[in-house]
Formats: C-alpha cells, structure tokens, sequence
C-alpha cells in the first residue's frame, strides 16, 4: 500500500470515527433529555438539565462542522498541491530552502488556517454561546484578542520557528534531539512566564479582597503545603459567564486563580473544596507527570521525524515534491492528529484518574460533600450534560461523567 492510500484511509477513518461518536453522543443526550438522572434531581431543575443537553448537543453539531472543515482544509494542503503551491509561492521573494523561506512557508500555512477557523470562531463566541446565555464578549473586545494574539504569534512563534529550523539544518542527523531540548526548555519556560507576562495581556488579575475568604484558603494552603505568589480572581465575566479556578505556573511563580464568577456563586466552604481538589493535583505531581509523559512521547515523535526527514516517499505521498525542513514540519504537524486519534482514550483515561486522585485529596483535606455541592452547581451553572454518551467520554472526557465522580465522592 502506497503511502497516499494509508493517509487517505486513516483520514477517513479517524473521520468517520468522529463523526459517528458525535452523532451517538447527541443520541444519547436526547433519549436522556426528559429526566433529571436521580442523583441530581434535588438539585437541578428539568429545565436546566434540557439546557445542559440542547447546548451540549449544539457544540458538538459545531464540532462535526470543524471535523469536516478541517480534514477538507487537509486534503486542500496536501493531495490539493496546496502546499506546494505556497512553497512554490514563497520562491519568489525568498531563496528556498532559506531560513526567510521555511519562516514565510510556516506562517502562511498558520494564517489560512486561522482564517479558516475565524468564522466557526466567530459563531461559536456570537451565536452559539449567546444563545445560551453565555457569551460576554463584545465585538470590540473579540477584535482586540485577535490583535493580541497575533502580535504574541509573531513575536514568540516567529523565533521559534527560526531556531527549530536552524537546528534542524546545522545539527546533522541528531537535529531531532537538540529540537526536543528546545521545545522541552521553551515549554517549561512558557509554564514560567505565563502567570505573570502572558495572562495578564488578556484579563485582570486582582488579589483577592474578601478577607474571611482569603483566610480560609491561607489556612488550606497551610495545611497542604503550598506555597504561591498569591491569591487572584481574573475578570473571566467579561468574555463569558463560565466559573472555573486553577493554579498555574511553578517555583516561585504560582499563583491561585478564581474566575470571579466562581467567587459570585459558590459559598466559601464550596470554593476552598475546589481549590482542594486543585491542590490534588499539585500534591499528586499531576503536572510533572503529565509533562514527563508528554515529553517521552515528544521524543519519540521527533525521532519519527527525524527518519521521515529524509524519506522521499512521505513528502510525495502527501502531494509535495519539494522537499525541505519547512515542508517536513508542516506536513509532520498536519497529519500527525490523523494517525494519533486511536490514543484519544489512553489520554483521556490517565487524565480521568488523576481527577479522581484529585477529588480524594481533595475529600480529605475539606469535607466531600462541599465539593459535591460545587461540582453540582457548576455543572447546573456551566451547562454540562449530566448524560454523556460512555463511549464518547472515553475518547473526549478529560474528567470523570458527573454521576460517577459524584458517587465516588459520596462514598469517600
């Protein structure tokens, strides 16, 4: 089988699979839309819960759309000749095979897809999240994140851009391992920073005023052993009225985070359970795990690269005859979801059980039934189906269904 006809078939496929686990998803939210499951009847009114399943049911029609759309957009740049004819394009202004070229290649390729993406963006912010009453963001604020973002894209990618294409040139056929050091140092450094240079770009991060509040976490934190730079509420009620809270960064750099819509409707007793659980996660080194995994895996798929580098058959198979460092990383990057959506349930399953480790850290160290209120609140508040399809949470869920981590927690 030609490499052409294995792309193809794993285009289709992994679409189909998309596909057909979305349609059962919408299936099953509908059968399950007239009854509030037992557990949560107390709690969540039928109009809520048909609130949860009719805007469950919407984003994931969107997301068939985006399915489409993208492995359209795919087929365009690869069988299509479209990244050929951009490569090709490109040769008139930049000597190829150029670091200017690769860069100009690269950034091209980003930007259709942005603005390919940009009206499902747009409908997604002003129709589907307005209709259901979520969406805060103004037109003027959503074209000044754009601006924000692009200005981030030049001045943070373009330079990443450049030294992976530098070593991928200078550093002979070990180029592949250098690379992973690089983006292993770039993504710890990003984790640094962000807390403190980047987030503060987009919202504003005000210490925490309520003083009861502020004193029942310090003695939370006291307890778990946790020391961070403070405690903030971000102003998320003005792009959307979604509660959520997080901590982020490392070292020195950590710093608590509640969405100040969070603060607005949980009692205090139900915030310091959140937070509980958030702290599970440092305790249980979540994140140093996760990136450990996520780098092992990384090299593994830089090495992949670095064989396929030089394999004149991946370039031709996927409609590119030139052949080059640029046109290796966008073709690696572009197919590489197409072949890896088989691993979806093994990420989502690791990430499933350390929610749940979460959630027992979480149990002992505030009162289980404070996190259960909470959890329910913002799963009436954020309109989340209580009734997802079973076999679609194992591929998309990163946490566990609302009615399992419920009873776990109920009999912690």
């Amino acid at each position: 089988m030609s490499f052409t006809a294995l792309f193809i078939a794993a285009l289709v496929l992994t679409t189909a699979m998309r596909v057909w686990l979305g349609l059962r998803h919408i299936a099953h939210i509908a059968a399950h839309r007239e009854a509030v499951p037992a557990a949560f009847s107390a709690a969540i009114p039928l109009e809520a819960h048909r609130k949860a399943a009719d805007y469950t049911s919407a984003k994931v029609r969107l997301a068939l759309v985006e399915v489409g759309v993208g492995a359209l957009l795919l087929l365009a740049f690869t069988l299509g000749g479209g990244l050929q004819w951009l490569h090709d394009a490109w040769d008139a202004t930049f000597a190829a095979g150029g670091y200017a070229h690769g860069m100009a290649f690269i950034a091209s390729v980003a930007v259709i897809g942005f603005l390919v993406d940009l009206p499902l963006s747009l409908y997604r912010t002003f129709v589907l999240e307005q209709r259901f009453g979520f969406n805060k963001m103004t037109w003027r604020l959503f074209v000044a994140d754009l601006g924000r973002e692009a200005l981030l894209a030049a001045a943070i990618g373009l330079p990443v851009v450049f030294v992976v294409l530098w070593l991928m040139q200078r550093m002979g056929d070990l180029w592949w391992f250098y690379v992973w050091l690089f983006w292993l140092g770039f993504n710890l450094l990003v984790l640094l920073i962000y807390p403190s240079f980047i987030a503060p770009l987009f919202n504003k991060f005000s210490p925490l005023a309520d003083q009861s509040l502020k004193e029942r976490i310090e003695s939370l934190l006291t307890r778990c052993g946790f020391r961070s730079s403070g405690l903030f509420v971000m102003d998320g009620s003005k792009r959307s009225s979604h509660g959520n809270a997080y901590f982020t960064g490392f070292g020195a750099a950590k710093r608590i985070v509640f969405f100040d819509t969070l603060i607005e409707r949980l009692r205090p007793e139900e915030i310091e359970a959140v937070l509980a659980h958030e702290l599970g996660h440092y305790r249980h080194h979540h994140v140093w795990k996760r990136i450990a995994a996520m780098a092992l895996g990384m090299l593994g798929l830089f090495w992949l690269m670095g064989w396929l580098i030089g394999q004149a058959w991946f370039y031709e198979g996927l409609g590119m005859s030139a052949q080059s460092t640029a046109a290796a990383l966008v073709l690696f990057s572009l197919v590489l979801p197409v072949f890896l959506f088989p691993l979806a349930p093994l990420a989502s399953f690791v990430s499933r059980k350390h929610e749940f480790e979460a959630d027992a850290y979480a149990a002992r160290q505030a009162r289980a039934s404070d996190l259960v209120a909470a959890l329910v609140k913002l799963y009436r508040d954020n309109a989340a189906t209580l009734t997802p399809d079973p076999l679609y949470s194992k591929f998309y869920d990163s946490h566990p269904p609302a009615a399992i981590r419920v009873a776990r927690l109920q009999t912690t």
